[in-house]
């Protein structure tokens, strides 16, 4: 995995959703308009703060948070 060093995660930006250099743009925002097939140069346009690598490291964030494995904790008796 590359550095993501664009995303950040700060209680006091967006109740603590990791988002993009502290701003209030949240990574799901990204995932959420690439989904509905908008392209990088579509989103720049509609939020022009942004940068393409900034779509670029949200995407790979979004990548490694949900390839993560979770175990379920057992219940204890």
């Amino acid at each position: 995995m590359s550095k993501l060093d664009r995303i950040t995660v700060n209680p006091k930006v967006f109740q603590g959703q990791p988002c993009i250099r502290n701003m209030r743009i949240p990574v799901s925002l990204i995932v959420k308009l690439v989904s509905v097939n908008k392209t990088t140069d579509e989103i720049i346009s509609d939020y022009p703060e942004l940068e393409k690598e900034d779509i670029k490291q949200a995407l790979e964030f979004a990548a490694w948070v949900t390839s993560e494995k979770t175990y379920p904790l057992m219940e204890q008796k």
